[in-house]
């Protein structure tokens, strides 16, 4: 088996290296011995309809506007979300993920993708710096997910989804202490660093939406130990 891993249209939404996600889905699918390959896709060019995961990172304005209409246009993400992958979409990519965005000085609202139950629109202030939130797992327990936010976007979760989890520093989704979205298989949330390197048990959780079943624990003292501190100075 080969999981395939679709980096979708870096020239817009890649701007703050969120393609690290990418890289680091890979190396815990090969600590696990399961094969994996990384499909870079350019608007213009056709998604593969039959991939496990996509990526969609960050990006400006105008990006958000053409990889929506671009991808609308090839409707092939549609497609294999149908057939059951994994979306997995950070900050610009999470909000054009939801049925409408604003763009702009004067705040036009523009409908997006329309796969995950939320609607942005610009807030009081811009969220920019660390943020760590408590995502609430889908077994219950709660694991805190750090990174970096800058958006000036806040975002409302429709009752169709749910969110990730609460802030405990930062800003989220804006309004009412939460951050992210989940529904089905398409999770959006807005931390760069990239943020699958910075917590591996979403990483997992994204492989496992993909992949269907549960993964067992992956123990790296090295990582967790880089973890807990980078958590400690966030606190701090």
């Amino acid at each position: 088996m080969t999981v395939t891993i679709v980096l979708v249209y870096q020239s817009l939404l890649g701007i703050y290296g969120d393609r690290g996600n990418a890289a680091v889905l890979t190396k815990r699918l090969s600590w696990r011995g399961i094969d994996s390959r990384v499909v870079v896709v350019e608007p213009g060019e056709t998604l593969p309809a039959d991939a496990s995961i996509y990526l969609l990172g960050g990006g400006e304005d105008l990006a958000q506007t053409t990889a929506v209409r671009e991808l609308t246009k090839d409707g092939n993400l549609f497609r294999a979300l149908d057939a059951g992958a994994a979306v997995f979409a950070v900050c610009a990519g999470y909000q054009i993920c939801g049925s409408t965005f604003t763009i702009g000085e004067h705040d036009d609202v523009v409908g997006g993708l329309g796969i995950l139950d939320v609607e942005t629109r610009r807030g009081d202030v811009r969220a920019v710096g660390e943020i760590l939130y408590r995502w609430t797992k889908p077994d219950g327990t709660d694991s805190l997910v750090t990174g970096f936010e800058n958006h000036g976007g806040f975002t409302r979760v429709g009752p169709d989804a749910r969110p990730l989890g609460l802030v405990e520093k930062g800003i989220g989704n804006g309004y009412d202490g939460t951050e992210g979205a989940q529904q089905g298989k398409v999770v959006g949330t807005y931390p760069h660093g990239p943020v699958l390197a910075r917590n591996p048990e979403l990483a997992d959780h994204v492989l496992e939406l993909a992949l269907g079943h549960a993964l067992d624990p992956l123990p790296r003292p090295a990582i967790d130990e880089l973890r807990r501190q980078r958590i400690a100075a966030v606190r701090a």
